[in-house]
């Protein structure tokens, strides 16, 4: 068995002074007065080169987003100029108050093979885009005025499986600091005692500088979610530190209340305080077991789990708070409590999300080792490093409470090789143990038995299963029976949200390059959802699921396009295809109808679904079938006011096409669903949920007449004035009477005054060329977005959308 002692953790702001400049050292934001080229500029590293012709750029920054769309660009990576060489610049004064310190540039990611230069000469080199890198660019700084850094970038093609970004994609600080300091990711804590009447947290503190003579201290506090000092302890300070505090009565950190402590420590000198940092964190306990499963503060927790690459759809790879805290709010209302970070570390912010809104996080680190999937991929920069990247990663996120299990690899092509899969696999799990034994470490594999026999998923604590649940149970027992088991990677079911062809029949593709959302179509290793959710209920060992996709992400459009290791790496056959179908939401975050499936299956508020849509004339379709989707006893379906008849769930099963790798049925007879075949006729479908023979929820559709008006609807009327907020507007073609037009494709043109801009447009097809960076946008199945974002100033954003032949529509956002 697999048990973590009970950990304590910290975000993003470990690492940093948050009372910030009340000291004479800080942090701050080094994302404005860029400038940006794109393509080749010899002897951009220079200071006295003119990039007065560059644009100025603000960071984040993602090059690629802004297109053209081109079949010349790989389809599988999303039909985007993300590869080429890139430049950034900046000119910046040398901190008045950093003589006698060090001065720190961080960038929490740049895509990919970042070189930079300050003052013309070269500091360094990190390939993994995905990697938070740090430099100490104090020896390169001018005494007093102007510096210059320069940064290249070389993202290569067919150097990913999907749409990687380009660009300096996540946020870049400058630290200014004392020599005497707490080391980058410098502090590691743990409770190894947790009761109701107590916790003692362990903390474990480096230091840089000289620390030995005795005159420094630390000094820790820690504050309680309502901002009570609740525990202190005092030291002399060592290179590395160890104190311990004990919590009473301490509130517990999980998925349902995920509460938050703060850590302040301090480091003195005397009566100076030479350094500061604040740190949330949280109080939980983990437990692995074959017998129990995952245990969450002893409490046995069924993982429904979601995959998620780290592009922000129409936004591109650019790191968002308010977009990553978004798709992560709409995760957790389809019941999700955790995340596969598919298939690379995250940024900070996603796991700060994760910690404040109670969201498990898988954090993997790589796709590929030596072997290459494509080209040009981090095989290349394995060798040398891997090592660090691990590392790295592990020191930066081991403090999160929301953190719970390391992935080493993804469907690694080691996998057959027995001496090369079992020889890495032991040493990237050592390099992870060597830092963190609280949590086990997990890979992803896609062969089954191979890794199994060769003893390579024996290198980690827990064996990943993508795409096997036939093998639950005895098949994967005989060559592990005491490992612990989770379904690393499920369904792959895809689909087009609104889209539904008649008849329901199996296919591999089709000539609208668009997937049914009857919610049956896969590749050929996929499944519908209901094969997983069988295979968990009769093997309630498994740990849980996480399924193949959260969200639609840009590039590999399967169906469409190509596969693994064919067409020469390139997937443009069914151009313009250039996203993915896979999400359980499209790109723009609109849920598709398996959200509500999976939605029926991992929550318990009252809720039921029904699909399709009720617009059916002048087709030849005379008999539709009907779906419903509920966590109800049962369902009861009217169509035009009169009963369809109820429906038992568990009881009265609905037949559905089945097809996949080593299933040797073609069908499956679905207890997760309830269907009617009901002759159209215009009018309404409304769905009714019973439990205890009481209803308890219910759905209306109706038959729409033509478009007639637009409807806006924004997430969020009120912004903050940080340059950066978002507000999604969904935006709805409605028929005179307010009903959505779900087959309606108007063009939109978007116009956005005042205290803001537009950020972005989308649609959820994922097959158009349409560019994200515009002013209008075609509705696809009644629905597209505008993505406003504020300015750095406040007021107020009027927004006006207008259609050729529709009413238009008005609304106003608040900036703050």
């Amino acid at each position: 068995m697999f048990r973590s002692i009970a950990m304590i953790f910290l975000t993003l702001a470990s690492m940093h002074a948050s009372a910030a400049d009340s000291h004479d050292f800080y942090r701050r934001s080094f994302n404005a007065g860029w400038r940006f080229h794109k393509g080749e500029a010899p002897g951009a590293e220079a200071v006295d080169f003119d990039d007065s012709s560059w644009r100025p750029q603000q960071l984040p920054h993602d090059w690629a987003i802004e297109g053209p769309f081109d079949v010349k660009y790989n389809a599988r990576c999303g039909g985007l100029p993300f590869h080429g060489t890139g430049w950034y610049r900046k000119t910046f004064d040398t901190p008045t108050d950093s003589q006698g310190k060090d001065v720190l540039l961080t960038f929490d990611g740049a895509m990919y093979n970042a070189h930079v230069w300050v003052n013309g000469q070269f500091v360094g080199n990190r390939p993994y885009g995905y990697i938070e890198f740090q430099y100490d660019i104090s020896e390169y700084l001018n005494a007093e005025g102007e510096n210059t850094i320069a940064v290249r970038l070389t993202p290569e093609d067919l150097s990913s499986r999907w749409y990687p970004g380009a660009g300096i994609y996540r946020n870049v600080w400058i630290d200014v600091r004392n020599p005497i300091r707490v080391a980058q990711w410098g502090t590691f804590v743990t409770t190894p005692v947790i009761a109701d009447d107590k916790a003692t947290v362990s903390i474990e503190t480096s230091l840089l500088g000289e620390v030995d003579n005795g005159d420094v201290g630390i000094e820790y506090q820690v504050m309680d979610p309502s901002g009570e000092s609740v525990g202190s302890a005092r030291l002399v300070a060592k290179a590395e530190n160890h104190a311990e505090i004990e919590i009473e009565k301490p509130a517990l950190w999980d998925v349902d209340s995920p509460h938050l402590y703060r850590l302040v420590t301090k480091v003195t000198q005397g009566d100076e305080v030479l350094d500061e940092i604040s740190t949330t964190f949280g109080v939980r306990s983990l437990e692995f077991s074959k017998e129990k499963g995952f245990l969450l503060n002893g409490k046995h927790t069924r993982i429904q789990g979601v995959c998620l690459h780290h592009d922000n759809g129409p936004l591109g790879a650019i790191v968002n708070r308010r977009a990553i805290e978004r798709k992560l709010q709409i995760m957790k209302a389809m019941g999700v409590n955790s995340i596969r970070t598919s298939h690379n570390p995250p940024s900070n912010e996603l796991l700060e999300f994760c910690d404040k809104l109670g969201l498990l996080v898988q954090v993997e680190a790589f796709d590929v080792w030596m072997k290459a999937k494509v080209p040009n991929g981090y095989n290349k920069f394995f060798a040398q490093w891997a090592e660090r990247d691990i590392k790295d990663m592990v020191r930066r996120d081991r403090n999160h409470p929301s953190v719970f299990m390391w992935s080493i690899g993804n469907e690694i092509l080691e996998q057959s090789s027995k001496e090369d899969g079992n020889r890495i696999a032991k040493e990237l799990n050592d390099y992870v143990k060597s830092l963190d034994t609280t949590r086990p470490t997990t890979c992803g594999f896609n062969w089954f038995p191979g890794p199994y026999a060769s003893g390579m998923a024996a290198q980690v604590d827990i064996a990943g299963m993508n795409y096997k649940p036939l093998a639950y149970g005895e098949q994967v027992d005989e060559f592990l029976p005491n490992t612990p088991v989770v379904g690393s990677e499920t369904s792959s079911c895809t689909s087009s949200r609104g889209v539904y062809h008649l008849p329901i029949e199996k296919y591999q593709t089709h000539e609208s390059k668009q997937v049914t959302s009857y919610d049956l179509i896969g590749p050929p290793w996929a499944y519908p959802p209901d094969i997983e959710f069988d295979a968990l209920e009769k093997n309630p060992e498994v740990l849980g699921e996480y399924v193949w996709t959260g969200f639609d992400y840009l590039g590999e459009p399967t169906p469409y396009g190509g596969k693994d290791n064919s067409t020469n790496g390139y997937w443009n056959a069914d151009w313009p295809s250039r996203s993915s179908y896979f999400g359980t939401v499209d790109l723009c975050g609109f849920p598709k109808d398996r959200f509500y499936l999976y939605q029926s299956q991992w929550t318990d508020e009252p809720m039921v679904h029904v699909l399709p849509h009720w617009n059916w004339e002048h087709t030849k379709h005379d008999v539709i079938p009907v779906y419903a989707y509920t966590n109800c006893e049962e369902v009861e379906l009217f169509v035009n006011g009169q009963s369809a008849g109820r429906r038992i769930k568990g009881k009265d099963l609905t037949k559905i096409h089945v097809k996949f790798n080593r299933y040797e049925k073609d069908n499956l007879l679905s207890k997760y669903r309830l269907s009617w075949d009901v002759p159209f006729t215009p009018g309404s479908l409304r769905v009714v949920g019973y439990i205890d023979g009481k209803p308890v929820a219910e759905k209306e559709i109706k038959t729409a007449g033509a478009p007639a008006k637009i409807k806006l609807i924004p997430d969020r009327t009120e912004l903050s004035s940080d340059g950066q907020d978002l507000s999604y507007v969904t935006v709805r073609i409605e028929d005179a009477d307010g009903n959505l037009c779900p087959l309606a494709s108007n063009l939109v043109h978007f116009r956005v005054e005042g205290k803001g801009s537009i950020a972005a447009v989308g649609n959820g097809n994922a097959a158009t060329t349409a560019p994200f960076i515009a002013d209008q946008r075609k509705a696809f199945n009644g629905l597209c977005m505008l993505i406003v974002r504020s300015a750095e100033a406040s007021g107020e954003i009027s927004i006006r959308a207008e259609s050729e032949g529709l009413a238009s529509d008005s609304v106003s956002l608040s900036v703050r």
